[in-house]
């Protein structure tokens, strides 16, 4: 899975197998799309330590806020 860098809007696109899934607004919308890519039972603080996760342009931390 990887999340790219935090686009014009805020949001961060999200990839799986090459795959755009959706788009990233919080942790827990990447905690969704990883329940509905099978990984039930994960939540945003497991989503934020879980190390399949490549991080483009900065971590789960970098959330930019909406204007």
């Amino acid at each position: 899975m990887i999340e790219s860098p935090p686009g014009e809007g805020g949001g961060r696109r999200v990839r799986v197998d090459g795959e755009i899934i959706g788009t990233a607004y919080s942790l827990q919308d990447l905690t969704f799309f990883l329940q509905n890519a099978g990984l039930a039972g994960q939540d945003a603080l497991n989503v934020a330590a879980w190390g399949q996760i490549e991080w483009h342009g900065g971590g789960p931390e970098v959330r930019p806020a909406a204007d």
